[in-house]
């Protein structure tokens, strides 16, 4: 019940970065808003959501994992009724930059939550698996229920659908979700450390959103990058002196965590900008309705939650580091078909199948690079890791879809003498080329950054644990000697039938 708890909690906030999207000339005709109003429609939301997870993360160490996943969602559903009722443009932004918080209160508590139930190693990874299917399937669902819910009812309905989940999501957690993860006795907060890394991270964040109606070169992109980057400078520079940090730089020790994030920034451009631009390309270039654009992707979902499962199964046989490899060589060849795509292609062949292979190879990453980003560090941090994955994903997304509508555009306006769509789909075949090449650099990651010889699910008490555990089986005792000193020893039982 807490796995399906915490997977509906992520499904849903993993919808909202995607749902708006079909939805948005619908809003735009409704509200009479301006092209740039309708942009901060989709970025308040990205925007609260990256800048405050890192805080949400470690308050959640510190002040309680349910505690903060009820104040998140309740906050999240409340502005989702909020965003359906706006009349206005500052009412539906607002709205939603409010309802980016709940998410980023929410999403760490959620993998925490879970990182803490399941302590042991198969449990984890199953579990972790699963949960990786809800929330990869999240990003192309949005896209289909946007779609279904816009065509059938309205664009309201992209909000008010959160409303009676999220409520009953609350309850069913003050039920089963246990409140044993109390407070600490340190319960001072790094608030020099919280607000250098949010303001930091934010403008960072809002420097490249900023970029879809402002060039890269102009005061306002620049001037919020270098801010950014001196508010972060700033934040490692608290870090280094404060008694009880925001986040210990200890943890960027530890190479499991320093090569997800990498692999996590390498390979979230790809799934933002395919389902980005696919959109496009079958809407502006082939017409499609938003019900038919929404019901187009469906085999991108499927794709991830297939990968998500083979990855789950086989992560505990094969290690983090081989996934991380095969993954994304897989997508990559999807990709590169995309990066083909012409104006007067068919869906099945040159869209929907390339589009599942993306999500495919990226999906069976994906889990992996949670049990690396979260599995190191012990439970007292799993929080904090879980928002610093979490921001490295949303800001990776974000800046890398920066970069490629930047790349398709200028490719596009080049080819301004050429029909409209096939300037557009040139774009967009460019744009993929670029990503293609982005993904691949994930398995330069996993050989040379990611540990040899990853054990996924083992934190700083496990090890001990399982090796005790063994210590009492006399059937595995009379297979394996008893080694406690050996690192290599949960591999050795891995293999053993």
């Amino acid at each position: 019940m807490i796995l399906a708890l915490m997977c509906a909690a992520q499904f849903m906030v993993i919808v909202d970065t995607t749902i708006v999207n079909v939805a948005l000339p619908d809003i735009q005709h409704d509200l009479g808003l301006s092209n740039a109003s309708l942009t901060w429609v989709v970025n308040a939301y990205v925007l609260a959501f990256a800048g405050f997870l890192m805080l949400g993360g470690r308050i959640a160490d510190l002040w309680g994992r349910r505690r903060m996943y009820l104040v998140g969602l309740g906050l999240f559903s409340l502005m989702s009724l909020l965003g359906g009722l706006s009349q206005g443009s500052g009412e539906l932004i607002g709205a939603r930059a409010i309802q980016g918080l709940g998410a980023a209160a929410m999403v760490p508590a959620i993998m925490s939550i879970l990182m803490t139930t399941y302590t042991e190693q198969a449990e984890r990874i199953r579990a972790l698996g699963i949960w990786a299917s809800v929330s990869g399937a999240g990003g192309a669902t949005g896209v289909l229920l946007g779609g279904v819910l816009t065509d059938l009812l309205s664009w309201r309905w992209i909000f008010f659908v959160n409303v009676p989940i999220g409520v009953a999501l609350i309850v069913l957690a003050r039920v089963f979700v246990p409140a044993g993860d109390k407070a600490r006795e340190r319960t001072a907060v790094d608030w020099a450390g919280a607000v250098t890394v949010t303001l930091g991270v934010t403008a960072i964040a809002f420097g490249v959103v900023s970029t879809s109606d402002h060039d890269w070169g102009s005061v306002r992109v620049t001037g919020s990058l270098i801010a950014g980057v001196v508010l972060l400078a700033l934040f490692v520079a608290t870090e280094s002196r404060h008694r009880a940090p925001l986040m210990p730089l200890g943890l960027l020790r530890s190479r499991s965590l320093t090569g997800a994030n990498v692999a996590m920034v390498l390979v979230s451009p790809a799934v933002y900008t395919t389902m980005f631009y696919l959109s496009q390309y079958l809407q502006d270039v082939h017409g499609y309705s938003p019900l038919e654009t929404g019901l187009a992707f469906l085999p991108m979902p499927l794709a991830w939650i297939t990968g998500s499962q083979i990855s789950a199964r086989l992560v505990g046989r094969v290690g983090v580091r081989t996934l991380l490899i095969v993954g994304p060589l897989v997508s990559v060849v999807g990709l590169v078909a995309l990066s083909r795509l012409s104006a007067d292609d068919s869906y099945a062949l040159h869209v929907g199948v390339p589009a599942a292979l993306t999500m495919l190879g990226i999906s069976m990453a994906y889990s992996p690079i949670t049990l690396a980003g979260t599995s190191s560090v012990g439970a007292e941090n799993s929080g904090l890791a879980a928002g610093i994955l979490n921001t490295t994903q949303q800001i990776g997304g974000a800046v890398g879809l920066a970069a490629m509508v930047s790349i398709a555009s200028a490719r596009t306006r080049a080819l301004d003498d050429s029909p409209i769509g096939v300037a557009l789909t040139s774009g967009y075949a460019r744009a993929f080329a670029v990503l293609a090449a982005l993904v691949a650099v994930t398995v330069v990651v996993a050989l040379t950054v990611i540990p040899r010889h990853s054990t996924p699910g083992t934190d700083d008490g496990t090890l001990e644990r399982e090796v005790r555990a063994l210590h009492d089986d006399p059937a595995l005792a009379e297979t394996i000697a008893y080694e406690p000193d050996s690192a290599t020893l949960l591999q050795r039982q891995e293999r053993t039938p």
